[in-house]
């Protein structure tokens, strides 16, 4: 493989672009798109680890997850005092464990429904739906309903990411069950949920139903709820709604971090882990890549970051020129970069000039369409032109 400059694209293995990032840190160097910039702006202070933030469509409020148990409403840089939902006693918090995300059912103006993942007692992944009481400002946690359980064999690469996708169905991240280095072969293992993205269909029939079109329904040794494999700790997925893509971040082993875009109606992409970790092969000199999804984008760990933090599209109106970049982070790192999908290459990757964060924790997007940045001294800052 031959050397390149910081901020080209090359092509590795099967002919897919990779962004490089800069080996001594600096990061891409890419124009700002308009030669705009940006600044982080300060929301809301004071939370306790805030790991995600959403809201439903057209929806003024931002609804927080708390690691520990708790969403939290803001409304106008202020929080309730009241929580949306509080289950701390049911959630082990600490470490990669914890309440993870949440998504609002599509339809939840009518129906009142969301869903969330967190971790039970037992240290298990848990999926169970809500619902909100007649205060739109207070859920029933009484209402919950098991969706789905997922053993987990250690306590780290839980995944933890839940979202609608473009076709209404709910989709679910996890990890590789933790550990290093995946010793139970679970990324590459279609007999397990483990190191998978799974959709399931949690409107025809309770507590959900198979889609018939999932790539693996009907094949022997294979989990039919199985969307995509071979995820070493997918933290965070997003969906473009409007170009149909689908946004992977999956958190590196020792050298690579990582994001892949793929079509969000491909299924049954394999994405590597543990043959691969990024465009590299794994604890092998040469590896077989046949079928295998490259990264759109990576750089190197430790020397830009340590734990990639995807990451949204932006899709709102206060910056239209950015319309389409999809934004992510590093948990070390701190830094702030972005970059578009267009004709199956990723252009204007950008590191953009905020001054850097404190353990970026997530992304967030609001009823409009504006991201945020969680951060672990519990601080949430939205992405807002620069003055």
């Amino acid at each position: 493989m031959t050397a390149v400059r910081c901020g080209r694209l090359r092509y590795l293995l099967v002919m897919v672009p990779v962004v490089v990032s800069c080996s001594n840190g600096e990061g891409p160097v890419a124009p700002r798109p308009g030669n705009i910039t940006l600044r982080l702006e300060e929301i809301v202070s004071g939370l306790n680890q805030p790991v995600h933030l959403t809201a439903p469509v057209g929806d003024d409020r931002l609804f927080i997850v708390e690691q520990v148990g708790r969403i939290l409403i803001a409304e106008s840089g202020h929080v309730r005092t009241t929580p949306f939902l509080d289950i701390r006693g049911r959630v082990r918090s600490g470490g990669e464990r914890g309440l993870l995300s949440m998504a609002f059912h599509p339809d939840y103006p009518s129906n009142g429904l969301f869903f969330v993942d967190f971790t039970d007692s037992d240290g298990n992944t848990r999926i169970e739906r809500f619902s909100v009481t007649r205060d739109p400002n207070v859920a029933d946690p009484g209402s919950g309903m098991v969706v789905l359980t997922v053993d987990q064999p250690f306590s780290n690469h839980n995944g933890g990411f839940v979202s609608f996708g473009s076709d209404g169905m709910f989709y679910i991240g996890l990890g590789d069950g933790g550990s290093g280095g995946d010793p139970l072969g679970h990324g590459q293992n279609t007999s397990t949920l483990l190191g998978s993205i799974l959709r399931i269909d949690v409107d025809r029939g309770l507590p959900f139903t198979v889609p018939q079109d999932n790539p693996f329904v009907g094949t022997a040794n294979a989990r039919d709820e199985i969307w995509a494999y071979g995820l070493r700790n997918p933290w965070r997925f997003a969906f473009d709604h409007m170009m149909g893509l689908l946004y992977v971040a999956d958190v590196g082993q020792n050298t690579v971090e990582e994001i892949n875009v793929v079509r969000d109606d491909q299924g049954g992409l394999n994405f590597g882990w543990n043959l691969m970790e990024g465009s590299r092969c794994f604890g092998a000199a040469s590896c077989d890549v046949a079928g295998l999804v490259i990264p759109q984008v990576e750089y190197p760990n430790p020397t830009e970051g340590c734990s990639v933090i995807g990451g949204m599209v932006y899709r709102g109106t206060a910056l239209p020129t950015l319309a389409g970049h999809y934004f992510y982070s590093d948990f070390c790192g701190g830094w702030l970069r972005s970059f578009r999908y267009r004709d199956g290459e990723a252009v204007d990757a950008t590191e953009w000039d905020v001054d850097p964060l404190p353990n970026v924790l997530s992304f967030g997007q609001d009823g409009a369409g504006e991201l945020y940045v969680l951060v672990g001294d519990g601080r949430v800052f939205k992405i807002a032109a620069g003055v």
